[in-house]
């Protein structure tokens, strides 16, 4: 995924490698992240946490695991961590229910657990850092409906499609409850809607085709909760000779997602630079180990929380948000990440050089 910074970043959060080095010396700290079904958590995430845990602890051990969408694999790289004596443990749990036993376990060896992007609901961790899950939800429903209205497009005998997130995942649960809320402002009906298993794209395709088929033209638009489910979508509409695709919502700008967005094919996405919530996690576990309390802003399920307020991307901001943006100070180079292939004609029809 391509990633600003323009978020409101640590500022004085920050923690110093001169404060924390010689107490902190050779800790253990985990970093547990659910799947692969999004390619944010090897480019972004992973990355982002360990560049700030070597600022802030150079000789500090880091582990790092994905589940590949195994919640039983998620618990046994989670036990393996405190077999391996990590005092500190980022998870971002496959099933937000099943990991409620996992923080329990380890909370009662005095191993501190940062819930990660995914809140665990039923049990209250030490912290919770993510992006506003219920917030990003309701952006992208009302950018949805806002350009429905702009279009004209009638109320009556017509609806959307809605694709929310894994059953399991409770970040997706919020997003879906966001989703919701920026519908119910728009007039628009809900002709079907689905949890994606696994958040997988090619469920969501299969899901999207047998609903084409169901319902028709009276289908006007599609909210779906990341670029993944999106794409699978527009896949689906695709295949079924639909031109133009309507309007499909995504989130997490990928690049792949961020292309369908240049030619034109999805309408919007999220952009969430995740380096920066990495990062807080780290500043997180650096502080909870040390005796401090982290700041948070606010606290949910009974948790103190730190949420992150992520920016929606169309055609129309693409430019501004993405391309014109720097990434750990370099700037993005268009050509190479998005204007390539077919894609380069659309990036100069909205003024994104090579």
């Amino acid at each position: 995924m391509i990633r600003t910074i323009t978020l409101a970043l640590l500022g004085s959060t920050l923690l110093t490698a001169a404060a924390f080095a010689a107490p902190l010396a050779n800790t253990t700290v985990a970093f547990l992240m659910p799947d692969q079904s999004s390619t944010r958590y090897e480019e972004h995430d992973h990355p982002g946490f360990v560049a700030e845990m070597k600022k802030l602890c150079p000789t500090c051990k880091i582990i790092y695991q994905n589940a590949s969408g195994d919640a039983s694999r998620q618990q046994q790289q989670f036990n393996a961590a405190i077999s391996q004596g990590a005092k500190a443990i980022v998870l971002d749990p496959v099933d937000s229910a099943a990991a409620a036993g996992l923080v329990k376990a380890a909370q009662a060896q005095g191993i501190k657990v940062i819930a990660y992007d995914r809140p665990i609901p039923s049990t209250p961790t030490d912290f919770y850092v993510s992006f506003n899950n219920e917030a990003i939800g309701k952006i992208i429903a009302n950018s949805l409906v806002e350009q429905l209205k702009a279009k004209n497009v009638p109320t009556a005998d017509t609806g959307l499609l809605e694709i929310n997130g894994s059953p399991t995942d409770a970040a997706a649960g919020l997003i879906k409850k966001g989703i919701h809320e920026g519908i119910a402002e728009g007039g628009y009906a809900v002709l079907a809607e689905y949890d994606t298993p696994e958040w997988a794209p090619a469920k969501a395709q299969q899901w999207a085709s047998g609903q084409i088929t169901r319902f028709g033209k009276k289908i006007v638009g599609v909210v779906a909760a990341n670029d993944g489910t999106a794409g699978g979508a527009v896949a689906a509409f695709k295949a079924a000779g639909v031109n133009p695709v309507p309007p499909v919502t995504g989130n997490d700008a990928t690049i792949a997602g961020l292309q369908l967005v240049i030619a034109g094919d999805q309408y919007n996405t999220i952009s969430k630079p995740s380096e920066v919530v990495a990062a807080a996690a780290a500043d997180v576990a650096v502080a909870l180990l040390q005796g401090e309390t982290p700041k948070s802003d606010t606290t949910l399920f009974g948790t103190p929380t730190r949420l992150f307020t992520p920016a929606l991307v169309t055609a129309g901001n693409i430019k501004s948000e993405i391309t014109d943006k720097m990434v750990d100070g370099k700037p993005i180079t268009a050509a190479s990440l998005l204007c390539t292939g077919r894609y380069d004609a659309d990036c100069k029809k909205l003024g994104i050089a090579k």
